[in-house]
């Protein structure tokens, strides 16, 4: 027979695997068949989450978050309601929309929002942008006072 008679398959399944068989066959079970087998693992233990955002299925995260709150001390302060009221009050005596104030501020309305009816935790850099916006004190004694200029010496 010369090399002219011999035919050549090229495409799937044409090479043997290691057991020396043809076709690809599988050496054995997988890992996950094994542990399958053993009762490592249920049906429903593979792949819960594919395909989704979720990085562990079975962790309850908003349990945690909830723990992690019991044990805080105290949970953080919020905005005082006198602040809150003098962000409204001098805001609307300007003529200022939540939106307007915003904008001016480069914060989202929801923030003054959030400012205004005292559910904010307080952050010194939007509070001195508020002060500075509206011309009224937000933080320390004389709240809702008019902010004065610079000192003179």
């Amino acid at each position: 027979m010369s090399d002219w008679d011999t035919t050549t398959v090229i495409g799937r399944n044409t090479r043997g695997g290691q057991s020396g068989g043809g076709g690809g066959a599988r050496q054995g079970p997988t890992a996950y068949e094994r542990a399958k087998a053993v009762g490592a693992i249920t049906e429903n233990d593979r792949k819960v989450a594919a395909g989704t955002n979720k990085a562990h299925s079975g962790v309850d995260h908003a349990h945690l978050a909830k723990l992690d709150r019991e044990n805080e001390v105290a949970p953080p302060a919020k905005v005082a309601p006198s602040v809150g009221k003098a962000i409204a009050q001098s805001r609307q005596e300007k003529g200022l929309t939540q939106k307007d104030l915003g904008t001016k501020i480069n914060e989202k309305p929801q923030v003054i929002a959030e400012y205004e009816s005292g559910k904010a935790i307080p952050n010194p850099a939007i509070l001195a942008k508020l002060e500075r916006a509206l011309g009224v004190k937000l933080r320390g004694k004389d709240i809702g006072a008019p902010l004065g200029g610079p000192k003179k010496s």
